[in-house]
């Protein structure tokens, strides 16, 4: 039998260890070499799943895509994967994180072509870096959200946001896994945007809110904001809103980039500004829908946005509503699509889990 070490490990059972065999155990698992930050897109349906059902759903990929990922010791490794500043259910978001702890050196480029075509419609890979240090080491403490509001005005989604700004203290209460917290919606804003997506052939136009919120703790989410919106200023949209998180990061980049606080800033034709309420920011400002001259692919995306890195570009346009969400996976995707599953897995598994259990508890009574 091999000594531990060797490149061949025998199975339990003394035939040598084959790669369907899954991790090893204990102190034959290999080092990692090499730590590959994932920034990954959360579009479409996805936004509607779970931070677990995501996380199943990029081991899977990880595994689809043949990459060295390394696993943890013990009688039941797991694979190291590495989340941070996961957005909540049902909101969608172009700035998610992760790390890989990889066994073997790997091109960045080809993992992040590998893990395109790997992972499910809606989870979409960005960019993937090679850092020294963890993920842990980002400075994650602000993000930038995009609220859309169907049947809301500009000027009501204005005055909504100057009523808001002009609050000391706004407390919403959610219910949590602790029970029912009470939290300060207020103090965790630290700019709002109104502008305005111009009506297109398909629908009418709405408002829409750009905003900063500090991540504080317990959380206070784009959700309690539009809550107490609803409270002091009495904003309702006729559907629920579309929200987006556009780019997390030091909560100073992220709030430079955002532009003054209380600020209205139109973003639909020229003539929107000649407004004299609506004076023109210092930075510049694409409408919605459009794009500039010259811009690739590649800067479609916001750049990144830890201690010490560029200023992000400005972010993709929202789509119009949920329906307008394409799946925009890699070509050629290997994803099983299976009915009423937003991971691939089987729809039925769980119902029979569920009738083994109710039948097993039946006979023991």
């Amino acid at each position: 039998m091999p000594a531990p070490g060797s490149p061949v490990q025998p199975t339990p059972g003394g035939r040598p260890r084959r790669p369907s065999d899954g991790p090893t155990r204990g102190a034959d698992q290999p080092p990692v070499v090499q730590r590959l930050i994932v920034r990954y897109a959360k579009r479409s349906r996805m936004r509607f799943a779970s931070h677990r059902d995501i996380a199943r759903a990029v081991e899977r990929g990880v595994r689809r895509a043949r990459l060295p990922i390394a696993y943890s010791a013990g009688f039941t490794p797991h694979p190291k994967i590495s989340y941070a500043g996961a957005a909540p259910t049902g909101t969608a978001s172009e700035a998610e994180y992760l790390e890989l702890s990889l066994t073997a050196t790997c091109v960045v480029a080809e993992v992040r072509d590998q893990l395109n075509a790997a992972l499910p419609d809606g989870i979409d890979v960005i960019d993937v870096t090679e850092e020294a240090s963890s993920l842990g080491a980002m400075t994650l403490e602000a993000s930038r959200w995009e609220v859309a509001l169907p049947g809301i005005g500009r000027d009501e989604a204005a005055a909504a946001a100057e009523t808001f700004l002009a609050q000391d203290s706004v407390e919403v209460e959610r219910l949590t896994s602790k029970g029912m917290r009470r939290m300060d919606a207020r103090a965790a804003v630290v700019t709002m945007q109104a502008s305005w997506r111009p009506a297109e052939e398909r629908d009418a136009g709405y408002a829409i809110l750009r905003m900063v919120v500090r991540h504080l703790t317990p959380a206070v989410r784009p959700d309690d904001i539009l809550t107490a919106l609803r409270r002091v200023a009495g904003l309702v949209p006729s559907s629920p809103p579309l929200v987006t998180r556009l780019v997390q990061g030091p909560l100073v980049a992220v709030a430079a980039e955002a532009g003054p606080a209380g600020q209205h800033v139109p973003t639909g034709p020229a003539e929107d500004w000649a407004s004299p309420a609506a004076a023109p920011p210092s930075h510049g400002v694409t409408p919605l829908g459009s794009q500039p001259a010259g811009q690739g692919a590649a800067q479609e995306h916001e750049e990144t946005t830890r201690l010490g890195a560029r200023s992000a570009s400005l972010a993709a346009p929202v789509p119009a509503s949920a329906y307008d969400q394409l799946p925009r996976g890699a070509e050629g995707s290997q994803r099983t699509h299976a009915p009423g599953s937003l991971t691939g897995d089987s729809p039925d598994a769980r119902n029979r889990a569920e009738r083994f259990t109710a039948e097993r508890d039946s006979a023991r009574q």
